[in-house]
């Protein structure tokens, strides 16, 4: 699992205040994330949104919560997605959050903005985002909205009457998707009691999302009227174990991996973990041994052919880890993920050339790999492409928060690239998300 750590947000903060707001920091994997889609799909689809344009991405963060910035990504925390017992009640969550999207929850933020496609904006959108469930209203204020007394906090939370239209159309969302909707009272069930808690003991979850006893009952009234009808798919439970289990193998303590491996009832899931497991127990030999084990149940599948990949790269065996990465880019040739990882290791070998092309094909299809972003500025300066290496480094600053920085790598790539030019234009972008962070201080 590549876990990249891309949201320093707190740098954006203004520096009149005493303190910043908390980074959020995602981790991107293919597995977790194809995995994701997958249970996804059917509910964004009966939301009336396009599931090829959204993505369902994971914050690394032990709390409970998930959030919407904008129309195209769905945040989940790690927390919230190990906390989960079945399909339904993940599949729950993602349609609440759809029903904040396609019910116009959103059009009152100032963050759901026209750029937060871009590394800036995107950057921007999450360090608001960070600093309203943190709590820390006038650092997200100062970052994103422009106004040092606006209350970032309150902006971001869902009004009452919000919170019982989404819960209202998750339901619908979950009866017309075919999905069992008693899992979004199951999810409910969790936070009760959280409202009779101060705000620092809360979870984020609470403080942005309004709970009370009778909004649990509500939705559980609704929940059992369409309820206990249908079960979870086997392609639902396999998706979803492989989320989670891989997520908590590379989250909890290998010996707790390696004794609940085969809990989740598949055995290339349970062959997975422990090739996890025993990987972070430095053990390449028995790592790879089960790593073959469930490749050979699942020959064609370009995820465990990637985390082979990653175990040998970790290993800092080059050649073998893109050969490995090749055969994943077969099976999986416009994941933006496996992408990556196999120019990572084709630079590690010394193809700075051969990675070139594959970096630029990962960068195009997602921009939100900072990873991708720092190998892709070394592959254009090997090339002798110093202004396209500079905009590159100038989006990966500007995506991690780091505004200053980002902003005098993008006035030398606009001082490099022809005036007009795609990548000129780019270099605007980060310039004018530099200079409006530069007047808040």
């Amino acid at each position: 699992m590549t876990l990249i750590r891309l949201f320093a947000l707190a740098c954006l903060v203004a520096v009149t205040l005493a303190q910043p707001a908390s980074a959020l920091t995602l981790l991107r994997d293919p597995d977790i994330e194809h995995a994701l889609r997958q249970l996804s799909a059917p509910v964004l689809r009966a939301a009336g949104l396009n599931p090829d344009r959204m993505s369902i991405l994971v914050i690394d963060d032990r709390s409970l919560n998930a959030f919407v910035v904008d129309r195209d990504n769905v945040f989940i925390h790690s927390g919230l997605l190990l906390k989960m017992k079945t399909p339904q009640m993940l599949q729950s969550v993602v349609a609440h959050e759809a029903a904040h999207i396609a019910n116009g929850h959103l059009v009152r933020r100032p963050i759901n903005i026209r750029n937060a496609r871009t590394a800036a904006g995107l950057g921007m959108a999450l360090a608001a985002a960070a600093g309203a469930v943190s709590g820390n209203a006038q650092a997200a204020a100062g970052i994103a909205a422009g106004s040092m007394g606006t209350a970032m906090r309150l902006l971001f939370a869902h009004t009452r009457a919000e919170e019982s239209s989404a819960d209202a159309a998750a339901i619908n969302y979950m009866v017309r998707a075919g999905r069992d909707p008693a899992g979004a009272a199951e999810v409910m069930d969790i936070f009760r009691g959280q409202e009779t808690l101060s705000a620092a003991r809360q979870d984020p979850y609470a403080r942005t999302h309004p709970l009370s006893a009778d909004r649990y009952r509500t939705l559980k009234r609704l929940a059992d009227a369409h309820g206990g009808k249908v079960q979870p798919s086997v392609k639902d439970r396999y998706w979803f174990a492989r989320a989670k289990g891989k997520l908590s193998a590379f989250q909890r303590n290998p010996k707790w991996t390696l004794n609940r491996a085969g809990e989740s009832g598949f055995k290339d899931v349970g062959l997975m973990r422990e090739a996890i497991a025993w990987h972070r127990r430095s053990n390449l030999r028995k790592a790879l041994a089960a790593m073959d084990r469930a490749i050979a149940l699942r020959p064609n599948d370009p995820f465990y052919h990637e985390l082979r990949g990653q175990i040998l790269m970790e290993h800092r065996q080059f050649a073998a880890a893109a050969n490995a990465y090749a055969r994943a880019v077969n099976a999986a040739p416009n994941d933006a993920l496996i992408l990556g990882s196999y120019g990572r290791a084709l630079m590690a070998q010394g193809q700075a050339g051969k990675a070139l092309g594959v970096l630029k094909k990962a960068r195009a299809r997602d921009g939100r790999d900072g990873r991708v972003m720092r190998d892709l500025a070394v592959a254009y300066a090997k090339s002798g492409n110093n202004g396209m290496a500079s905009l590159v480094t100038a989006e990966r600053y500007a995506l991690s928060g780091r505004l200053e920085d980002a902003g005098l790598h993008a006035q030398r790539a606009a001082g490099l690239l022809p005036r007009g030019s795609a990548g000129w234009q780019r270099a605007q972008d980060v310039l004018s998300a530099a200079k409006r962070a530069s007047k808040r201080k």
